[in-house]
């Protein structure tokens, strides 16, 4: 089994983007499956095209895209991506989309079809706070995971895929407010490994909240 795992690179001022940093200190093997590692950049235009590329070449059997999400004090798998980039700061190209479509052929929203639940309850049976989000956004973070949906709608059906945003790691927060939450970049890498665990045990995802 193959798992892709993207992290984007620092955007909006800062000089670390805890996704990447902690998909670099996950193993290259988690629970029998491969792990591939990708950076993807912080941009509407290029990041998709970076990521389909990625896929064509290694067609992993699942694909994790992890962002940050500054102000979250918990590991976020998403449940749902929009079809909309709405932009309140420009991405690292400059670029700033206003209500638009992502894919003007695409569906209103994609479900991820990753097993959300049991990655979140994995992380909290390991003391790793994390929970469901009903969000991804508007921004890249959301767009990527529009378009992997996409493309697994389009071209890959048997591949699964899906988003997790991270917490600010401790070393941003210095700069932060006062109670900004944060965590330990080995803690969220931790935690992805745990989720990236929970995929590879479950095709499909648990029927109950936790």
């Amino acid at each position: 089994m193959k798992i892709l795992v993207t992290g984007f690179d620092p955007f909006g001022g800062e000089t670390v983007n805890p996704a990447y940093e902690a998909v670099k200190l996950l193993p290259d093997t988690i629970a029998g499956a491969q792990i591939i590692k990708l950076q993807v950049p912080t941009r509407f235009a290029l990041s998709g095209t970076v990521l389909e590329a990625a896929v064509n070449e290694h067609r992993p059997d699942a694909i994790i895209c992890v962002g940050q999400a500054g102000g979250r004090s918990a590991i976020t798998p998403e449940r749902v991506a929009i079809n909309l980039a709405d932009a309140n700061i420009p991405d690292n190209a400059g670029d700033q989309p206003m209500d638009e479509p992502i894919r003007k052929d695409g569906a209103p929203a994609y479900f991820t079809s990753l097993p959300v639940k049991a990655m979140v309850q994995k992380m909290r049976a390991a003391g790793i706070p994390a929970a469901l989000s009903y969000t991804a956004g508007s921004f890249v973070c959301n767009s990527l995971m529009y378009t992997l949906l996409y493309l697994i709608d389009r071209q890959y059906p048997a591949m699964r895929g899906g988003f997790i945003h991270v917490p600010y790691a401790m070393e941003q927060a210095v700069s932060k407010p006062l109670g900004t939450p944060s965590m330990e970049l080995h803690q969220i890498a931790r935690g992805l490994a745990l989720a990236v665990e929970a995929v590879v045990e479950n095709e499909r995802d648990l029927t109950v909240n936790r």
